[in-house]
């Protein structure tokens, strides 16, 4: 993701992965917010793939069920802070696993109020689309 702002619902927040945003102070913090999902492939994802494998390199129809979650996971955590009255969320993480022939991904961070620092220079206001799917 580009710049330090994303946009997703029709709303700014800004969500990064360290634990402040330059220019700005954290006035409260909320707590942790998180998205998770859980997801599979179909039967004929599941095949195609297993032969992909065989010949090594990538396999995208994995690549693209990852993206698709990680685009997932992203926007129930911003709901979620959103939801706590947040503005930012910072130190966001992403983590994986697979639970069988499952694949889990969850997005984490904190959610907080941050506000402007008086005579700082303000983080650049380049807003960024969140990630989009890919498409098929």
């Amino acid at each position: 993701m580009r710049g330090i702002h994303t946009t997703c619902h029709d709303e700014r927040m800004f969500m990064v992965t360290t634990n402040d945003v330059p220019g700005y102070r954290v006035t409260q913090v909320l707590g942790e917010v998180m998205g998770l999902t859980v997801r599979s492939t179909n039967f004929g994802q599941g095949f195609t793939a297993g032969f992909r494998a065989l010949g090594g390199g990538e396999i995208p129809e994995f690549t693209k069920l990852m993206y698709e979650s990680r685009y997932e996971v992203m926007n129930r955590m911003w709901a979620e802070a959103v939801q706590r009255g947040a503005n930012a969320v910072i130190a966001m993480r992403f983590d994986s696993g697979s639970l069988g022939s499952f694949s889990e991904m969850c997005a984490y961070g904190t959610a907080v109020l941050i506000e402007p620092i008086a005579g700082a220079a303000p983080a650049p206001a380049q807003p960024a689309a969140p990630p989009a799917p890919p498409v098929a």
